[in-house]
């Protein structure tokens, strides 16, 4: 065996020479010089299928492709989208074929974030489905010379009253010959005709992801592929100062050193530069990477320090900022209080930390770059790379992998264009691997956030007055430079819509200098924001002497449509008209008395275990989770069991969103319990999951049990809703539990202090 056939051993290989034989069947994914659909998972179209709409095409064998024009990333959107498709269409579960789709603006957005996939996507998709059905009933109907009301389709057959039927497959031309009506003329079917939607089914891709089928981006092999590892600035907006190759070209494997610009200007989804080691296979390339030796030019943002960063937050939000929303004089009820609650929280920056890091494999041509990445936004990939090697983005062709985990890292494709760049030096394929401490330390961060909430209670124990700022590092900073303040659509998550009924309420927002790069992570700022809220009126509880889950029900107040507007605030309800997705108190208190029941609220509990409770709509949903903990006398913590209701209007795949509601648990623990992420003079200083903590077996609850609220409410957002109230409930199960308040994440060493 040559050395370079053993060091380039992929993932699969190595599983399938050292598995006992039999055990596993395993294969990767080789690219020709063409663009090629995936194989294995992702399935090739048939030249021979006819297209009937933007995501329908039929086989002559009867087959149906539906395209999938979202990112697979585990939330089974492939399987969703063809349970809609397929309803509509009536057709036979085993007919249908998912087909993923290339990043392609005809598609429309193609942004796999902000749970918006079913959301923006069902009413159209349903009309696709519904139109091919109206295409074959119609044709029959030509075929026998009959009235189409006649003709009635199911399971991927037209049959008419008379007793006759006909295959799908044998109506295909005469279909294709119809024309549907408009959207708005389409017959779509009622809700008690549903077949497929909001049914639990199995995820489509599951047997091929635990049999190794399925194709992910570091699966992707051309057979004269290079490998690039990239040693990149340790300081945002950082460039290298000089360099020494000679130890690296020395290592037997590499064949060439690039240079990859410094970004100019705001980061946007720009590389960060560095210097590519690339080599015929992974391992040569690591350790032409530890070879290197880099001197590099810090630049502004050498001198960021948590610690320092941390203190300069808490100033700010302790001290009057720039108003949001505002509801009588809360600051003269508050100054003239006789009984306050104050309390100030802290959540650092947080990595999305998804299981597989960034990969790409890009080949540049003279007319066309061809990108196969994990990405969550083939549309961004189109866009950047464009940008980077200098060609128009319909040039660009994104292939979209399986995504193992993404967490909103993967839409921010910098991964992707530094493939492409490296591709266009070189004028061969490169496939560019991120390693786990890249991706800790050189992402799109979290923002760090402070918040500070005082409350004036009435001799009740009611809130007559509540005061809430908030600071942190904006997402526009990585779009804009000098940009310092939070934007109205990060406010919207979980601030400006604040469900507390007061008459006197204000919210301010704080200005917070961006010195890393500062990207969206699932949930976003709901993250912190129901930290504090959810944190404090449960706090408030304690201090007025009530229950906890009584005054949460109590502080929201009597059913009502909550209209921030009216308080002057701007809001943009997760780009949701307002009519159609209001803010209904009714369906935020429903859940909280929902998830009560499930968890038998109020019932004893043992010395050292508590319950905590915490709601919060997000993402248009609305979402209640109890958790019950025990704290030992040495502080050590148990997670017992978490307990969560969700309403999200209708759903598709409910199987799926009980599925999503317990991974947005689990994933709410690593708010609570991770290290976070600090910086010191500039540099990240957490590099794998030995400090930067997600969730072990033994830190989640051996069961997060799931109601899904039945609605016919529109479709709302389930791959995030979950996370925010996790901690919150979290921490407040363990005051319960042992008297500790926790105001400030990760919870550390504080159960023992």
């Amino acid at each position: 065996m040559s050395e370079n056939r053993y060091f380039d051993m992929n993932r699969r290989s190595f599983l399938k020479s050292t598995a006992a034989a039999g055990a596993l069947v395993l294969g990767t994914y080789f690219m020709g010089s063409a663009p090629r659909a995936m194989a294995g998972v992702l399935a090739k179209p048939a030249e021979n299928a006819k297209r009937a709409n933007l995501f329908i095409a039929l086989r002559p064998d009867g087959m149906v492709e539906v395209t999938c024009h979202r990112s697979e990333m585990g939330q089974q959107i492939r399987t969703a989208i063809a349970q809609i498709v397929a309803d509509e269409m009536e057709a036979a579960w085993d007919k249908v074929i998912v087909i993923q789709g290339k990043g392609d603006p005809k598609y429309g957005d193609q942004n796999t974030d902000g749970s918006r996939s079913i959301r923006f996507n069902m009413q159209r998709l349903r009309e696709m489905g519904a139109s091919v059905r109206y295409m074959m009933q119609h044709a029959a109907a030509k075929r026998w010379g009959v009235e189409p009301s006649s003709c009635v389709a199911e399971q991927h057959m037209v049959s008419h009253n008379s007793g006759k039927s006909i295959a799908y497959k044998d109506l295909i031309d005469d279909a294709l010959t119809i024309t549907p009506p408009e959207a708005d003329k389409l017959q779509l079917k009622e809700r008690k005709e549903w077949r497929y939607i909001n049914t639990g089914m199995a995820h489509i891709d599951l047997q091929d992801i635990v049999t190794g089928k399925a194709t992910f981006a570091a699966d992707v092999r051309e057979p004269k592929a290079l490998v690039a590892i990239i040693e990149r600035p340790p300081v945002v907006g950082g460039k290298v100062k000089s360099f020494d190759v000679s130890k690296a070209k020395a290592v037997s494997g590499v064949v060439d050193i690039i240079e990859i610009p410094a970004p100019k200007g705001a980061p946007q989804f720009q590389p960060k530069g560095g210097i590519a080691i690339i080599a015929n296979n992974t391992w040569a390339a690591w350790q032409g990477r530890k070879a290197l030796d880099v001197e590099w030019d810090d630049g502004a943002n050498g001198d960021y320090n948590s610690e320092s960063f941390k203190a300069q937050l808490l100033s700010t939000v302790n001290a009057p900022q720039t108003l949001v929303r505002e509801k009588g004089d809360a600051l003269s009820v508050l100054e003239n209080a006789s009984d306050k609650l104050i309390a100030d929280y802290y959540v650092p920056h947080l990595a999305q930390a998804p299981m597989e890091p960034p990969c790409a494999t890009a080949m540049y041509y003279k007319d066309r770059v061809d990108i196969w990445a994990a990405t969550q936004n083939p549309q961004a990939d189109m866009e950047t790379v464009g940008a980077m090697v200098g060609m128009d983005k319909e040039k660009i062709n994104v292939h979209v992998t399986m995504l193992g985990g993404a967490f909103g890292r993967k839409s921010k494709p910098d991964f992707s264009a530094e493939a492409a760049y490296l591709s266009m030096k070189t004028g061969k394929p490169i496939r560019v691997q991120w390693t786990r401490e890249d991706d800790i330390q050189h992402g799109f961060y979290h923002a760090v956030s402070a918040q500070h909430v005082e409350a004036a209670l009435d001799e009740n124990g009611k809130i007559d007055a509540y005061l809430h700022r908030t600071a942190f590092s904006p997402i526009a900073s990585t779009f804009q430079e000098g940009a310092n303040a939070p934007f109205s659509f990060e406010l919207d998550l979980g601030f400006t819509d604040n469900p507390i009924l007061t008459p006197n309420m204000k919210l301010e927002r704080g200005e917070a200098p961006a010195k890393a790069r500062i990207g969206w992570m699932r949930s976003v700022s709901n993250i912190f924001h129901a930290f504090a809220v959810q944190s404090f009126i449960n706090e408030a509880a304690y201090k007025a002497g009530k229950d906890t889950k009584d005054y949460l029900l109590e502080v929201i107040g009597p059913d009502r449509i909550l209209d921030v507007t009216e308080q002057k605030a701007e809001y943009n309800n997760y780009w949701g008209d307002k009519s159609v997705y209001p803010l209904d108190t009714s369906r935020l208190k429903n859940v909280i008395e929902k998830v009560s029941d499930m968890a038998d609220w109020g019932r004893e509990m043992p010395k050292g275990r508590g319950l905590g409770i915490a709601a919060h709509r997000s993402f248009l949903t609305y979402v209640a989770t109890v958790v019950e903990v025990e704290v030992s006398d040495k502080g050590d913590l148990n997670v017992i069991k978490s307990w969560v209701a969700i309403d999200a209007g209708t759903v598709v795949n409910t199987d799926t969103v009980k599925n999503q509601t317990q991974g947005g648990s689990v994933f709410g623990i690593t708010t609570a319990i991770s290290d976070g992420i600090t910086f010191d003079k500039g540099r990240v200083q957490q590099s794998n999951f030995h400090n930067y903590r997600v969730p072990r077996m033994s830190d989640s609850p051996l069961e997060v049990e799931v109601e899904v609220i039945e609605s016919d409410a529109p479709p709302a957002g389930v791959g995030e809703p979950a996370t925010p109230v996790y901690a919150p409930a979290l921490c407040n199960a363990i005051f319960a539990a042992c008297g500790k308040r926790i105001r400030q994440v990760p919870i550390g060493d504080q159960l023992k202090a």
